[in-house]
């Protein structure tokens, strides 16, 4: 048996699992690929992409992105057929075909327009076939053969309906009703079948079985045509397939027939005629008219539906189970016994005959959290909520009332005792007259006990993801904990895990897997293990299982891991399920995985749960392909450069660039991400996202190459798209303005040069200009000093006269007075002759002016601008006036000026009075004050 016809047989077998266990299917809708509902016809291009004819036109999806491209005369497309690199399409009243341009943009020729006037009214084209040089576009009455060689076309008219075209064998068929079954044969038609069953009944398809026709009617199911005799297809489902309405039909590549009906969804069937499986709304169909069907390189089976597209991956190792109903919720367990399923639940425990279509019915008295289901000696343990029990035949009898089961396990060297992991500490199980029965608990110890394990006979390690990892010291009948303690060495972390793999008690957390030495009495971090296994993954969960086939399976961010003790090198060996956290939707750290045959599991999710055949799990050829460069300048429209072509003449200010990119892969289960890298801008890839384009702004001029690369799960693609490009320097920094400032530069330097001369000059100048200033500055301050010298010099002689005229003033107030005291002592003697003539001498002496002129002369040389100065404002006094202004002026008190002037006090006062008059004094004006300011 080939390999070929071996891996169908094992899809087939897989296929026949469940009937509730479905094909994973991706589902678009109107609102995701911006059309109509309607989707007539689906194609796919040689890159890859999917091309459906849509009531809105023609749609393209990339695996990333839907662009939608109108019909020229906005109508509905109804057909099409890819040729090499061109998509042929027809509509009403228009049939031609599209083309990529250098942008991967679709341009549309129309072949019709030369024949328009041959068009029939009404026409609308709903068949495509390619074949040889031919292409050929089926109307209802008609088939136009163009022939692309010479350019000419050919026009078969029929009076009656032509409802369908087929291509079987390298033949086209087509049924005229009322008429039979024809052939093309050198263009002609010819009759090969008028049965009346193909008269009156609508042909769905005809397929070629051997050297016979296996004819599809629409509601009436199959037939074949065998040496011109139709004889009924009898199959194990003909009762169900007679049925059913059909309106579209392919044969699959594994010889399985597809069969999208309307109203009832898709049935797949056997090459013998029996239903393998059965796609419809409640299983994950969008709508149940399948209008289309088409199966792409990749083997997916697309359905253009009356309201949607859907996708269904029809080679996919995986098989979904979607709890549509919502009876039993999130899965933490599962197990298979006695010929039962059984799902431990959120919600309770519920069971199914193994391998059957029934649904899961739940077992009496376990409502509420399942936490572990584990199978020991051929008796299958339910950890619950509420306690432990027993599960048989789709029965539970409830064994122990301790609160949280988490985990049972045998005890080391004793069949009839088990250990039990529970909220409050540890307990155990005890095997008595034939039953299993709750024994005690082990005291001394209450901490929460998710995970343990043994290690030689009495050594226990327990761990709790918050308090950390525990050595236990049990006494021999598992009734105490003697001694405990906490490992140091190990750091909590949630979702932490522990197991006993291949004799060593192995724990995993966030810094990596350890391995607990029994020589040093310490975990030790495996760094070859922990590398491999998180250094592309990431950390998820600490949960760790071991299968029947001795695998240890590690559930990480990015993908399910198995691990096998390895080889020669004795490392593991790690195989990887690609399939992400966010895909396989469980709850992180309740992982739970059932191998349910030698390499087919089960994998609980927060809505049922998924099967997978690692047989079938196997590495892919992925590429990838730029789709658009789009570059805009700020605040303007996106202009798309073309590939292929040189980029070399971008405008500076064209410098805002986006990249589009895809990898046609239509799978649920696998992930595609992204990493690229700008040449030029960036010397590291970016981080892997799924975001399927990239965008940089404001690129400085320079020559860049943009590269991107794709991860398929965990494969990476084969190639790496790239697109170079250069954006010219901008005009100011252009060949020519480099010259121009060249010579600014030269001119620019002479000038400063000339610059630095004049200012050089100039602050020669100003130099020579200072140091004058300097020595005028000096000399002006020698002048200053001498000045200074000068005055002090006058002031000391001031100062001598005044000294020379106090005592002067003072000399003759002393000789006056002397001389009046001397003339009063005298007259008051006897008036003798001698007496006066003294008194006469006296009065001389007192009335001679060399007194005064003495003093005039001194009081001169002190204030000589005094005397000028009154007499320029007062012409009218007197010399008798002048000489008291002049005594008033030296601030002499009216004794003393009346001994200077040889009168009386009084007289003084006298003549002070008059004074004051002569100068027109203001009576409150002060006469010492005045004379003294002027």
């Amino acid at each position: 048996m080939n390999k070929i016809l071996l891996s169908f047989l094992m899809l087939s077998f897989f296929l026949r699992l469940s009937a509730d266990e479905m094909l994973p299917i991706l589902n678009y809708s109107p609102s995701s690929y911006h059309a109509e509902t309607q989707n007539w016809c689906i194609r796919q291009s040689s890159n890859g992409n999917i091309f459906v004819a849509n009531n809105k036109g023609i749609l393209e999806f990339n695996g990333a992105e839907w662009k939608i491209y109108p019909t020229k005369n906005q109508t509905v497309m109804r057909s099409l057929c890819v040729n090499g690199n061109r998509i042929y399409s027809g509509c009403y009243m228009e049939f031609g075909y599209w083309t990529t341009d250098n942008t991967n943009t679709l341009r549309y020729i129309s072949l019709s327009q030369k024949i328009k006037n041959r068009l029939e009214d009404d026409e609308q084209f709903w068949k495509i076939i390619s074949l040889q040089q031919w292409v050929l576009f089926q109307s209802l009455h008609r088939i136009y053969i163009y022939d692309t060689k010479t350019d000419n076309y050919q026009i078969i008219t029929s009076k009656n309906n032509l409802p369908k075209m087929f291509e079987t064998g390298e033949k086209v068929y087509f049924q005229k009703m009322d008429e039979g079954i024809f052939v093309l044969k050198n263009g002609k038609p010819q009759l090969i079948s008028d049965d009346e069953l193909f008269k009156t009944n609508i042909i769905i398809n005809i397929f070629q079985v051997h050297e016979n026709l296996l004819v599809e009617l629409q509601n009436n199911g199959f037939f074949v045509l065998k040496d011109n005799r139709v004889i009924p297809w009898k199959t194990s489902s003909l009762a169900q397939i007679n049925t059913l309405s059909v309106y579209s039909s392919i044969r699959l590549r594994d010889g399985n027939l597809a069969l999208g009906t309307i109203g009832d969804g898709l049935f797949i069937l056997s090459p013998s005629g029996d239903i393998i499986s059965h796609i419809d709304k409640k299983n994950g169909l969008q709508n149940n008219t399948v209008l289309s069907l088409f199966q792409d390189k990749d083997n997916n089976i697309w359905l253009g539906l009356d309201n949607g597209i859907s996708c269904v991956n029809y080679s996919s190792p995986f098989r979904v189970y979607n709890d549509t109903k919502g009876v039993f919720g999130t899965v933490y367990a599962s197990a298979e016994s006695d010929g039962f399923l059984y799902l431990g639940t959120n919600q309770g425990l519920y069971f199914k005959k193994f391998d059957s279509d029934d649904d899961f019915q739940p077992i009496s008295g376990t409502k509420g959290q399942v936490w572990v289901l584990k199978k020991i000696g051929g008796t299958l343990f339910c950890g619950h909520n509420d306690g432990t029990f027993i599960v048989s035949n789709g029965t539970a009898v409830k064994i122990a009332g301790q609160l949280g089961t988490w985990n049972i396990q045998p005890i080391p060297g004793n069949d009839h005792l088990l250990l039990q992991g529970n909220y409050e500490g540890l307990s155990v199980l005890q095997f008595t007259n034939g039953q299993w029965q709750y024994r005690n608990k082990v005291d001394g110890f209450n901490i929460s006990s998710r995970y343990f394990e043994f290690l030689n006979g009495h050594q226990l390690f327990v761990s709790h993801e918050y308090k950390g990892l525990f050595a236990l010291q049990i006494d021999n009948d598992y009734r105490h904990v003697l001694r405990y303690h906490l490992i140091k060495d190990i750091k909590t972390y949630p979702n932490a895990g522990m197991t006993l793999y291949e004799g060593k008690v192995i724990y995993f957390n966030n810094t990596g897997i350890f391995e607990y030495n029994t020589t040093t009495g310490n975990f030790v971090l495996n760094k070859t293990l922990t590398g491999d296994l998180l250094k592309n993954d990431g950390y998820l969960s600490g949960k760790m299982m071991i299968d029947n086939s001795d695998k240890l399976w590690i559930f990480t961010q990015n993908d399910i891991l198995n691990l096998l003790p390895g080889g020669i090198d004795n490392k593991f060996q790690i195989g990887s399920i690609a399939l992400p956290f966010g895909l396989r939707e469980n709850v992180a750290g309740y992982e739970n995985l059932l191998q349910l045959h030698q390499n087919t599991y089960l994998l609980g999710t927060s809505n049922g749960y998924i099967t997978f055949n690692l047989d079938q799990i196997k590495p892919r050829k992925y590429g990838i392909f730029l789709n658009s460069v789009e570059v805009w300048r700020q605040n303007s429209d996106k202009t798309q450069l073309a590939f292929n072509v040189p980029n070399d003449n971008l405008k500076s200010y064209e410098n805002n660039f986006q990249f589009s990119f895809n990898v046609p892969v239509f799978e649920k289960f696998n992930e595609t991400k992204y990493q690229y890298i700008l040449v030029g801008f960036d010397n590291k890839w970016s981080e892997w996202s799924s975001e399927p384009t990239a965008q940089f702004k404001n690129l400085p001029s320079g020559e860049y190459t943009f590269k991107v690369r794709a991860m398929v799960g965990n494969q990476l693609t084969e190639n790496v798209d790239s697109f170079s490009f250069t954006i010219a320097r901008p005009w100011y920094l252009s060949n020519w303005m480099i010259v121009v400032y060249l010579i600014l530069l030269v001119v620019l330097f002479l000038v400063i040069n000339q610059y630095y001369q004049i200012r050089y000059q100039r602050h020669k100048a100003q130099l020579e200009k200072d140091k004058q200033k300097e020595l005028e500055l000096m000399q002006a301050q020698n002048d200053k000093e001498l000045m200074k010298l000068r005055n002090e010099r006058l002031s000391f002689e001031i100062e001598a006269k005044n000294r020379d005229l106090a005592s002067t003033t003072m000399a003759i107030v002393k000789k006056n007075e002397l001389l009046n005291t001397i003339k009063n002592e005298l007259m008051h003697e006897n008036g003798t002759r001698a007496v006066k003539s003294a008194i006469q001498f006296i009065d001389d002496n007192l009335e001679n002016n060399s007194d005064w002129e003495a003093f005039q002369e001194a009081f001169n040389s002190v204030d000589r601008d005094f005397l000028k100065k009154l007499k320029e404002n007062h012409p009218a006094l007197n010399p008798n006036d002048l000489k008291l202004c002049v005594y008033l002026r030296l601030n002499l008190s009216s004794k003393e000026i009346a001994n200077m002037l040889n009168i009386s006090p009084q007289s003084v006062e006298i003549k002070r009075f008059r004074l004051r008059k002569r100068m027109n004094l203001e009576h409150e004006q002060n006469l010492t004050e005045y004379i003294l300011n002027i």
